[in-house]
């Protein structure tokens, strides 16, 4: 029996398997063995060439969006309406084959815009060639799913591509469980918590344990999860990301349709045909992308507001410390201190270190040390100092010149 047959026979154990109390630790069970072969299946094949037919591209700019969606919902005529990239559109369905890339200029930061070909039920599995197009997805900062307004049973299209991304470990709009879990090579399995419980207990979780063959462990759980959250950090290999819910065609819909539909949670209702909301678009994509545009100011100059460094949570951090690895990676270590303007200091030309977190249109002045300075002037190939002290320096006997 393949992989897949196991997964669809776990998967029908899991349906007709009544939900009660009797019957949770079975099914916390299910969903460990469920992830494991889900895991497997996302695994490359033992012998299988590292060379593979993938959409991947290089990555380019301050983020990466992914565009996901079934087949002839406005992915290829998005891209081209935001980025001015030629992406092939017609009225049959999957007339992208390809990933094609584009950039979104947008307040001064360059945003990689993906057209992914459109995937179907089925494609964690395999099927349309789904898996490098959700290979490409994981590694995206954030992804819009394009949906057809004017289709009937959208939500039901919505809930199949959530399901087959959390199939993969995708994990949309949340964020990452609060346990603390480590392994260990002995000393059994340590259980801690520092709130009640509700949705598992200690016996749930040595069954799970046990079905990973793990048995020396810390764990310590700092709010109350669910089996699957454990599951989740266990298996370590989830991607938690941010998506935005795009509704195209919202043209051929009515108004009090457009009204529901943009009233949802992370939800934007578009026409690209008629260029509808894709100021709006690109506004909350900015939002949940969270990127922060920090200008840099010299000593005794005005600042720099030509071109920002855009830093991001997804890529190193927004602190004082990541914004000097931006400009070089030996800054931080010369650093004596940092003077901040904007709405991240209580008062400006607040003086801040490595740890101060940095906000949207800050302006950062650097202040190195000075022994650091001078120090890394007199490095080179040959050293033309001495650590001595000068007295002693020059009782030192110079070595007879050579014959």
């Amino acid at each position: 029996m393949g992989v897949v047959e196991k997964i669809k026979e776990i998967e029908a154990e899991m349906a007709r398997t009544q939900k009660n109390k009797a019957t949770e630790y079975h099914l916390g069970q299910l969903k460990a063995k469920l992830a494991k072969l889900r895991t497997q299946l996302l695994e490359p094949a033992k012998g299988a060439s590292s060379e593979g037919d993938g959409f991947e591209v290089q990555k380019y700019g301050h983020g990466r969006v992914a565009l996901l969606g079934f087949p002839s919902v406005g992915k290829s005529t998005l891209l081209s309406t935001l980025t001015g990239t030629d992406s092939e559109a017609a009225a049959y369905e999957f007339t992208t084959l390809t990933c094609i890339p584009g950039v979104i200029h947008y307040n001064d930061a360059k945003i990689q815009l993906l057209d992914l070909p459109g995937i179907i039920e089925g494609a964690s599995e395999g099927k349309g060639r789904g898996r490098q197009v959700i290979a490409v997805a994981k590694s995206s900062d954030m992804i819009m799913m394009v949906l057809d307004a004017s289709k009937f049973g959208i939500d039901n299209h919505k809930q199949i591509l959530t399901k087959e991304l959390e199939a993969v470990g995708i994990r949309l709009n949340r964020s990452p469980p609060q346990i603390y879990f480590k392994r260990k090579k002995s000393g059994g399995v340590t259980f801690n918590s520092t709130v009640n419980l509700t949705k598992v207990d200690e016996k749930m979780v040595h069954q799970i344990l046990q079905e990973y063959k793990i048995h020396h462990c810390e764990l310590l759980f700092r709010e109350d999860v669910t089996v699957d959250d454990l599951i989740d950090t266990i298996e370590g290999n989830r991607r938690y990301i941010r998506c935005l819910y795009v509704y195209n065609k919202a043209d051929v819909i009515s108004l009090e349709e457009v009204d529901q539909l943009a009233r949802t949670e992370d939800s934007v209702a578009v026409s690209c045909y008629m260029n509808l909301g894709l100021d709006y678009l690109l506004e909350r994509t900015w939002d949940m992308m969270a990127l922060t545009r920090v200008y840099t100011k010299k000593v005794g100059h005005k600042p720099d507001f030509d071109e920002p460094v855009i830093l991001s949570q997804d890529r190193g951090g927004v602190t004082v410390e990541s914004f000097c690895n931006h400009i070089h990676r030996d800054l931080a270590k010369t650093l004596s201190y940092s003077m901040v303007w904007g709405t991240s200091t209580k008062h400006h030309a607040q003086r801040c270190g490595l740890s101060h977190e940095l906000e949207d249109e800050d302006v950062v002045q650097l202040v190195k040390n000075k022994k650091a300075t001078v120090q890394e002037e007199l490095k080179g190939r040959f050293k033309n100092y001495s650590d001595a002290p000068a007295r002693i320096a020059d009782r030192v006997k110079k070595a007879p010149l050579k014959s």
